[in-house]
């Protein structure tokens, strides 16, 4: 298999963690979304969306999203287990999953590429060209604020973000709290719990890949 990555940017890091914490063999190929290789002919023929990440098969089949990369890798290699093993827990991690990438991944998109210059005409990823609306900047952000005021209740207690083991709910917060960096939103420092959860799961050998810096 081959994966197509970059490594300072949020969206592979969700999938590289996960291929991390399976300890799966996978070649990785960098991709330059700084001088918008995505968008050139040869990336093209791997992902007509001209997106990363990508999981290229041994079959030649291309995966280009990271649930489709999740759902495949959970499948073929399912120990460790980072969606569940029980119904109950599938369904309580998905439900966790969602509000994050909704809350989170979504809401801090919606910020960033409405006020970047540098994504001046390019307010959404893929192949089409969209200008920025600076009134979804402030909604964006405005969103992010609320999450991140409730991640401390969210994790509570308990040691991982769905229970006693490390998901994919863990990957993906881990990931929005480092791209929220990118427009300097950090965790309240009241958030007792959620720093002890950060601090746990940033340590993970997984997560030591490159973090998003500003660009």
């Amino acid at each position: 298999m081959k994966f197509y990555d970059c490594k300072t940017a949020p969206s592979p890091r969700r999938a590289r963690i996960f291929i991390a914490e399976k300890n799966i063999a996978i070649e990785h190929i960098e991709v330059d979304l700084r001088n918008a290789e995505q968008m050139g002919d040869a990336f093209r023929q791997i992902n007509a969306y001209c997106t990363v990440p990508v999981l290229e098969l041994d079959n030649g089949t291309h995966l280009t999203t990271t649930a489709g990369i999740w759902q495949y890798l959970e499948a073929a290699y399912p120990e460790p287990a980072l969606m569940g093993t029980t119904a109950e827990q599938k369904g309580i991690i998905a439900d966790l999953q969602w509000r994050i990438e909704t809350g989170g991944f979504m809401a801090m998109g919606e910020y960033l590429r409405n006020s970047a210059p540098a994504m001046k005409g390019r307010a959404l990823t893929g192949t089409v060209n969209y200008e920025q609306i600076p009134e979804l900047a402030v909604r964006g952000k405005d969103r992010l604020t609320h999450f991140f005021d409730d991640i401390d209740e969210l994790i509570g207690t308990k040691p991982y973000v769905a229970g006693e083991t490390f998901s994919v709910a863990d990957i993906d917060l881990l990931v929005v709290i480092d791209f929220a960096k990118w427009k300097k939103i950090t965790l309240p420092k009241t958030a007792v719990n959620a720093w002890r959860w950060y601090e746990t799961v940033s340590a993970r050998p997984s997560t030591q890949s490159v973090e998003p810096v500003s660009r």
